[in-house]
């Protein structure tokens, strides 16, 4: 008995390291900006609110906006479907918000189909495809970044990471439930891969 009340407590305390680590390691992977010369800017979906983007969405398609008419990317990928109660869809809300802030409708295109992040990359990597695009950036939220590019990485995509600098996400009190999300899916997906919703 005594045994296995001590394997279990080693197996305890190796999981807290393991979750400490991944966490530490999300948190730095954060500050981590790659920003160089691609073909098109992924801008990972946010919900919508009232049928305009929702403060966290907004600062990331600020920061695809940015790349674009800095000369880093010729196009914008935004992605997301429909929410609940939702009228349009986030990367339709996205690209009304793009054109209306000097973008070209030409260049910019949409998924509609996507919930989630992994849906996000899937739909977005049709695109690019069809497009013949080589390299893309991605854009979320810091502590978003480490799972989006472990996920572009698993399915193909030449990608850097590029977070967004003015993330709604500023302090303690938002960024812990945010980085205890990000710890729970990130080692959700690395145990189950692609088959993990």
């Amino acid at each position: 008995m005594k045994i296995f009340k001590r394997i279990v407590l080693i197996l305890i305390v190796l999981l807290t390291v393991y979750v400490i680590y991944i966490a530490v390691d999300i948190w730095r992977y954060g500050n981590i900006d790659e920003t160089a010369t691609a073909d098109a800017v992924i801008v990972l979906g946010a919900g919508v609110l009232d049928n305009k983007p929702s403060p966290v969405f907004e600062e990331r398609i600020n920061h695809g906006i940015l790349l674009y008419k800095n000369g880093y990317v010729d196009k914008i990928i935004f992605t997301g479907g429909k929410g609940k109660n939702s009228e349009y869809s986030d990367s339709f809300i996205a690209r009304n918000y793009a054109i209306e802030n000097g973008v070209p409708f030409e260049d910019i295109f949409i998924e509609e189909q996507s919930t989630i992040t992994q849906e996000n990359i899937s739909y977005a990597k049709q695109i690019i495809e069809d497009n013949n695009f080589s390299m893309v950036i991605i854009v979320s939220d810091p502590l978003h970044m480490k799972r989006a590019m472990i996920m572009s990485k698993d399915y193909g995509l030449t990608a850097y990471s590029s977070p967004t600098p003015t993330t709604k996400y500023e302090t303690l009190t938002t960024k812990l439930p945010f980085l205890a999300r990000e710890v729970f899916f990130y080692i959700g997906y690395k145990i189950f891969g692609r088959f993990y919703q």
